[in-house]
């Protein structure tokens, strides 16, 4: 009879250990979005690697001048917009809310690399050094998403670390590359993560 209910009771203990599994993935996901702001979109990271890819292809009979440099600038602002619009929708969609503690905490982490960016773009275009936009749009850039990142979702700083890792090959590489790696960044990587993040959190 000991060797009749064996399998029973291994089958009741398999049965066990996979609910308490789901409860546990479900209680780790609750606090993850109970503690993080979850109004990144994903779409909106898709809808700003169709505009970093637009920005490569469009500014490349143009490289090397002024006018390159622009069309980046021009898609940068409408990155922006895109990214802020699709955040104001999500948030509506999912009730989150704009003025909790981690959505604070992501802005206000978020916004000083970003403005530090945008102050250092506006110096080198007035000195006429742009080979150095493409490295440090994707070295700042990715700053800011890391840490802003970390009051989201935890792909968010994952992607903001590839950012980083393209930012020091442009470093490193002649610049013939960093048109390549611009497009890398911020089309490959909006693009791939974006999907990811509206795969796995709604949106």
């Amino acid at each position: 009879m000991a060797g009749s209910t064996t399998p029973v009771s291994e089958g009741r203990v398999a049965r066990i250990d996979a609910g308490a599994e789901r409860n546990l993935r479900f209680i780790r996901d609750a606090m993850e979005r109970a503690g993080s702001f979850t109004a990144v979109s994903g779409w909106g990271l898709v809808g700003i690697g169709a505009v970093g890819s637009g920005a490569y292809w469009f500014s490349q009979p143009w490289l090397g001048t002024a006018r390159w440099t622009e069309v980046w600038i021009a898609a940068a602002a409408l990155a922006i917009v895109t990214g802020g619009a699709s955040i104001l929708v999500k948030a509506r969609l999912t009730g989150a809310s704009l003025l909790s503690v981690p959505a604070r905490k992501f802005a206000l982490n978020l916004a000083p690399p970003l403005l530090a960016a945008m102050l250092l773009t506006f110096a080198m275009y007035r000195a006429g050094q742009q080979q150095w936009m493409g490295p440090l749009w994707l070295l700042l850039y990715g700053a800011g998403v890391i840490t802003g990142g970390f009051a989201s979702v935890r792909s968010v700083p994952v992607m903001g670390a590839g950012f980083l890792v393209l930012g020091a090959a442009a470093l490193l590489l002649p610049a013939a590359f960093t048109p390549v790696l611009l497009l890398a960044g911020f089309g490959g990587l909006h693009l791939g993560f974006g999907a990811y993040i509206a795969w796995r959190h709604h949106g």
